[in-house]
């Protein structure tokens, strides 16, 4: 019996040993963060703005409570999609959520320019090095979830 049209299959399951080498991608821009003096908070922030321009519920599912864990504030994860216009974020902090969102939406080469220009402002050469690896390898999960339609699991609310 032939699966309907429109089942997806979970390409991480399917075929496992890319998906093996994506994690393994994650975990040495993990090392990297931490030897470039990024916090978890600022890679976390990364992870959920990227989800949020992709439009990723799985991976938003996941690091937005990996975030809080990290110390990113409840407050500061409802106005992520207009950082831009709040002061509840420090210069590294939106540094990288420059570098993620262009990284992401790779715009016009004069606005990625701008954007880039602002981010070296607050950030050493690993660091902005590490921000995009990790916008990179977070956009590469958010197609893999969304392309193989991982479903969110309902939590129980305490």
């Amino acid at each position: 019996m032939q699966p309907p049209p429109d089942a997806r299959i979970w390409i991480d399951k399917q075929t496992p040993e890319p998906f093996h080498a994506l994690g393994a991608v994650a975990v040495a821009v993990q090392h990297a963060a931490e030897a470039a003096g990024l916090d978890r908070d600022v890679m976390e922030l990364v992870n959920v703005r990227v989800s949020q321009i992709n439009g990723c519920p799985f991976c938003l599912n996941l690091h937005t409570r990996a975030a809080i864990a990290a110390g990113v504030t409840q407050q500061q994860l409802d106005v992520l999609p207009a950082w831009r216009r709040s002061d509840l974020f420090t210069p590294l902090q939106r540094a990288a959520l420059v570098l993620a969102e262009t990284t992401t939406t790779l715009p016009d080469e004069e606005n990625l320019t701008r954007e880039y220009a602002l981010a070296r402002q607050h950030m050493s050469d690993d660091q902005v090095s590490v921000v995009i690896w990790a916008a990179t390898t977070i956009g590469a999960f958010n197609r893999v979830s969304i392309m193989s339609r991982h479903p969110v699991r309902v939590r129980k609310e305490n």
